[in-house]
């Protein structure tokens, strides 16, 4: 289901609480949400349709991924970015890495671990701030 954009910062800014195997709707429903915003939008976190879990969902070179419990691990090669966000008006400047190793869990709540670099690693930064309550 396609869910409204939240944007009230308080809310934003809380830190998400873990994802269990019961927020599979919730997945689901951010990535129709993903979807109905594609012109615009390559990712996005639980707490941008109103659920404070910690889920994301982000374009990964052409194909949607949902990761559940998203923590980076490592990080190399910092760079400054420009960033908008369909949750608050405007760009603003942040700092990014340009590799990024992720330990996350999969839909059956299995643990992985990926690196991703460029543009995919800068859109999973800024979810993994959302889930931090970090508003960018």
């Amino acid at each position: 289901m396609v869910r409204d954009i939240m944007k009230d910062t308080a809310f934003l800014s809380q830190k998400a609480e873990p994802a269990a195997p019961e927020d599979l709707a919730t997945a689901q429903d951010l990535l129709d949400t993903l979807q109905a915003h594609r012109e615009g939008c390559v990712g996005m976190a639980a707490n941008m349709i109103g659920v404070n879990k910690r889920i994301i969902a982000f374009d990964n070179e052409g194909r949607y991924m949902v990761m559940f419990n998203p923590h980076i691990m490592k990080r190399t090669g910092p760079y400054e970015a420009e960033e908008g966000c369909l949750s608050l008006p405007g760009t603003r400047r942040t700092r990014r890495w340009t590799s990024i190793k992720v330990q996350y869990e999969t839909e059956q709540f299995q643990t992985r671990y990926k690196t991703f670099t460029g543009w995919t690693a800068q859109i999973i930064q800024h979810e993994i701030d959302h889930c931090e309550g970090v508003v960018i």
